[in-house]
């Protein structure tokens, strides 16, 4: 079962414009609550490799317990909606530290 701040690896279909795109982590940012129900619709927000100085985007260090390997942007700007039967496999969680940080950007964003 997924949970809040899982890192998975997620194919995001071919891009347009700017959009994120391709297979490439992501972080599950659907809550909790939601994904107890074993929802087949998630939503992520796609990381890249590629760090920009931007508020919209929260830099995550790899590490052992969020499986990245390389240091990553989560790029809150793309977040979306995704059937589950994209999410090719789970690496790891970013905890509830960085989810709080994502989350923060993701209501700014959104301004909720």
């Amino acid at each position: 079962m997924l949970m809040p701040g899982d890192v998975v690896e997620v194919d995001l279909g071919m891009p347009a414009g700017s959009e994120a795109g391709l297979r490439r982590p992501a972080v599950v940012v659907t809550a909790g609550r939601v994904l107890r129900g074993g929802p087949s619709v998630v939503q992520v927000v796609p990381l890249t490799r590629t760090l920009r100085p931007s508020g919209a985007e929260v830099i995550i260090e790899a590490d052992g317990d969020n499986g990245l390997k390389v240091r990553s942007s989560a790029q809150c700007q793309h977040v979306r909606s995704v059937a589950t039967s994209r999410i090719r496999a789970r690496t790891g969680n970013v905890g509830p530290a960085v989810l709080s940080e994502v989350c923060e950007v993701l209501a700014l964003l959104l301004d909720v």
